[in-house]
């Protein structure tokens, strides 16, 4: 039981941001929200989570609602900016010495 647990655990987080940025490919992360990429050129790698949800906000307007990926019409991310943030806590002491390292996150 102990090892489904884990594995739906481990499952579950392959959509979490704090999941994409932790150590993203080449330094970069692609910011999209309903096929409309984010203004935005970097985000920082402490809270990288949250910094990549809040920035899917930060783009052209959509102006047909998808409720596809939504729960009662609240986009999927806001619910991960939660888990983002907890998540994002625990990984302080590994993004902190990352940020002074490499610098922020270029997005693409």
């Amino acid at each position: 039981m102990k090892t489904f647990i884990l594995l739906l655990l481990v499952s579950l987080t392959g959509g979490c941001a704090t999941v994409k940025t932790l150590d993203p490919v080449y330094g970069h992360v692609n910011i999209e929200h309903r096929g409309k990429r984010s203004y935005c050129k970097e985000i920082p790698r402490v809270y990288s989570g949250v910094a990549y949800n809040a920035r899917k906000l930060n783009g052209e307007p959509s102006r047909t609602p998808n409720w596809g990926n939504s729960l009662s019409g609240v986009p999927f991310f806001f619910f991960d900016t939660v888990f983002s943030a907890v998540a994002d806590t625990v990984v302080i002491p590994y993004t902190a010495v990352q940020q002074y390292q490499k610098g922020n996150i270029k997005v693409n």
